[in-house]
């Protein structure tokens, strides 16, 4: 999608994106904190697109040393006006090439942001800024959902999200099998107008996730189902992998 870049998200969807999940997310949320914190032991802690801060604030809170890197500066902005917003370093630029001071315990990109980036050159990059970053054995934690194909019809889809009263929301998306890549427009109709905010995606499923690891010189350690850490099997709809830096 022409003009769609690692920042674009971020300057679309800051202003509304903690109202949005308000109410949807405060579970997985608390779950990825203590799953997290577990996996931290007390280390320091490295977050991809840490946005708004809504799992780095809690680590933080826990005592944990936590930095950020993050693309959109707007992200970042409602970040510090939350309470110990201010007290986590942020580095803002591609969470695929950026550098950051020091290194890191554990570095984490959850909530299916990995597929924020669009190509699987940038994925591959991304892996191996992460191994550049880890102590000797430590570990990077990655969310991400289980592709679902079977609601495209023709590679395309139109979905009626929300329908109300005074307004409608629609997902409209465009599957392009070869590059693995999902374009959408969420269109908001109300009766003061029309507003389109674009999404681009790049899927990739487990298998090929635990090549670019490998190629970063990481492991798989473990993959669960959720963050309840349930068995990953032909019934999951999302995996959380946590891969080891080689020694």
């Amino acid at each position: 999608m022409r003009g769609y870049g690692p920042e674009t998200f971020g300057e679309l969807y800051a202003d509304q994106y903690d109202a949005e999940l308000k109410g949807k997310m405060e579970t997985t949320t608390e779950q990825s904190v203590e799953v997290l914190a577990d996996l931290a032991n007390g280390g320091t802690v490295l977050e991809l697109a840490i946005g708004t801060g809504r799992v780095a604030l809690p680590l933080a809170a826990r005592g944990l040393t936590v930095h950020g890197i993050e693309a959109s500066e707007p992200m970042v902005q409602k970040l510090r006006e939350k309470p110990g917003g201010q007290a986590i370093p942020v580095t803002i630029g591609d969470m695929a090439d950026v550098a950051v001071d020091g290194s890191f315990d554990l570095v984490f990109l959850i909530f299916n942001t990995l597929f924020n980036l669009t190509s699987q050159e940038a994925q591959v990059r991304c892996f191996q800024n992460v191994a550049r970053r880890l102590t000797p054995g430590g570990l990077f934690v990655v969310k991400a959902f289980l592709p679902d194909l079977h609601t495209f019809v023709d590679d395309q889809s139109v979905r009626a999200m929300q329908v109300e009263v005074d307004g409608v929301r629609l997902d409209v998306r465009k599957h392009d099998p070869v590059t693995q890549t999902i374009r959408y427009q969420r269109i908001r109709i109300t009766s003061d107008g029309t507003r389109a905010a674009p999404l681009v995606l790049r899927y990739a499923w487990p298998s090929e996730l635990d090549l670019m690891a490998r190629l970063a010189g990481m492991t798989l350690r473990d993959r669960w189902g959720g963050w309840d850490r349930s068995p990953f099997n032909a019934a999951s709809i999302e995996h959380v992998s946590v891969y080891a830096l080689n020694d």
